[in-house]
C-alpha cells in the first residue's frame, strides 16, 4: 500500500511541476526515471507526458542514455508528431549540433506553419550561433502571425539591443505597452531606452515613460533615478526653453526629495545620505 502511495505521489509532483512550469532537473529525472523503471504499467496515457518531461529534464543533467529512452518511445508512440520533432531537435542543440537542430525545426514547420515551439527555438539556434540578423528577421516574420506575444517582443526589443538599433528597441516595448498598458516594467524599459538614445526628443520621451512608470508603482526605484536623471539631463541642455527649464529643475528637485527620502526610511548612515545629497545636487547644477 505504501508503494501505491509513493508512485501515485511521484505522478503529482511531475504533474505540478508542470503545471507550475518548474525546471527542477534533478528532481524530474530521480521521479521520472523510478516511475518508468517500476511502474510503466501502472501510468497509463499519463506516460507519454512523463516521457517528455523526463526527457527535456534528462537533456539539462547530461543524462544522454535516459534522454534516448524517452524519444525512441515517444517516436514510436507519435511517429510523425512535430512535438516529437521538436524534442528530437532539442536533443541536437543540447549536443552542439545546431545545424542539424535547425534542418528539424524546419521540417517541424513544413508539417505545421504555425508550430510556435519550433519558431522559436529556430530564434534560439540563431541566438547560439551568434547570428543576431537571422534571429531579429526571423521574430518579426513571426510577429507578423502572433502578433500579442509579449515574450517575442521583449527578445526583439533585447536583439535589437544588442546591436544597438535602439529606436526599433524603443518600437518594441511601445508595441508591448499597446498590449499590457499597465505593467510599469515595460514604461521603466522602454524609457531606459530613450535615455540611452539621448537627444532633446529622446530625453523628454525617457522622462515621460518614467513618470508613468511612477506613476504605476510608486516603489520602482529605478524609475524614479530615471526621472531625475532625464530631467536633470534636460536642465542642463542651451537647447531647451526657459519655461522647459523651469519645469525640469521643478522634476529634478522633487525627485531628489523623494530619493532622500527613500534612503532616510531605510535608516541608511547620515554620512552616506549626505553623500547621496551632495551627488544629486552636482547633477541638478
Amino acid at each position: 500500500m505504501a508503494g501505491a502511495t509513493d508512485w501515485r505521489s511521484a505522478v503529482e509532483t511531475l504533474k505540478q511541476y508542470r503545471e507550475d512550469n518548474v525546471r527542477a532537473s534533478e528532481d524530474i529525472v530521480e521521479l521520472g526515471e523510478h516511475l518508468i523503471t517500476n511502474y510503466r504499467s501502472k501510468l497509463g496515457s499519463e506516460i507519454w507526458n512523463i516521457y517528455e518531461q523526463i526527457y527535456i529534464a534528462a537533456l539539462d543533467c547530461g543524462r544522454e542514455e535516459l534522454a534516448d529512452v524517452c524519444i525512441e518511445a515517444l517516436r514510436q508512440q507519435f511517429p510523425k508528431s512535430g512535438r516529437v520533432y521538436k524534442l528530437e531537435a532539442m536533443g541536437l542543440e543540447a549536443m552542439g549540433n545546431f545545424k542539424e537542430a535547425k534542418e528539424v525545426y524546419l521540417k517541424s514547420l513544413s508539417h505545421d506553419k504555425t508550430n510556435v515551439g519550433a519558431r522559436k527555438r529556430l530564434v534560439a539556434i540563431y541566438k547560439a550561433v551568434g547570428d543576431h540578423t537571422s534571429a531579429i528577421a526571423h521574430l518579426n516574420h513571426y510577429l507578423e502571425y502572433f502578433m500579442t506575444d509579449q515574450e517575442a517582443w521583449m527578445e526583439l526589443c533585447e536583439l535589437y539591443i544588442k546591436i544597438m538599433d535602439y529606436s526599433k528597441a524603443a518600437f518594441c516595448m511601445e508595441e508591448l505597452i499597446l498590449t499590457s498598458p499597465y505593467n510599469h516594467y515595460y514604461y521603466q524599459r522602454c524609457a531606459e531606452i530613450y535615455y540611452t538614445m539621448n537627444g532633446i526628443e529622446n530625453l523628454e520621451s525617457a522622462r515621460k515613460y518614467f513618470a508613468q512608470s511612477l506613476q504605476l508603482n510608486s516603489k520602482n526605484m529605478r524609475s524614479l533615478y530615471g526621472f531625475f536623471m532625464a530631467a536633470s539631463q534636460l536642465l542642463q541642455s542651451q537647447k531647451i526653453s526657459s519655461k522647459s527649464k523651469k519645469d525640469n529643475s521643478r522634476y529634478a528637485t522633487w525627485a531628489s526629495a523623494q530619493i532622500m527620502e527613500r534612503y532616510q526610511e531605510f535608516k541608511s548612515s547620515s554620512v552616506a545620505i549626505e553623500n547621496l545629497g551632495t551627488i544629486l545636487d552636482s547633477l541638478t547644477l
